[in-house]
């Protein structure tokens, strides 16, 4: 799997039945986001519980679906202001943050400290 080193990312903003497979998570990404889903972008799902995520990706030779289960814990998704938002455009570094069941709204960078010697 060849992931571009700066994806466009997606994230929907209802829950998907994630029973569904490759084709009908492509489907979705051209009704409900109106892109295409072989343009190279991550297109990320997420289960009613919200406890479950699928990425769908494709590279040049197919499908590929990611699938991640949080224990104890929920997926954050991340706010927009559009109310009628179909999806939210995320940087990589949100990505990881809502992969890891943080709220990308709540979290602040940490400033280090240069060492003292």
């Amino acid at each position: 799997m060849i992931i571009p080193r700066e994806p466009r990312i997606y994230v929907a903003k209802s829950a998907v039945d994630l029973r569904w497979g490759i084709d009908r998570l492509a489907g979705l990404v051209v009704e409900r986001f109106g892109k295409s889903p072989r343009d190279g972008a991550l297109f990320v799902f997420v289960n009613k519980a919200r406890n479950r995520v699928k990425i769908l990706f494709f590279d040049a030779t197919g499908g590929w679906v990611l699938y991640k289960r949080l224990d104890g814990r929920t997926f954050p998704l991340p706010e927009t202001l559009d109310a009628h938002a179909t999806h939210v455009a995320v940087s990589a570094e949100e990505l990881t943050m809502l992969l890891r069941g943080l709220d990308t709204g709540r979290a602040q960078r940490i400033r280090r400290l240069p060492a003292l010697h």
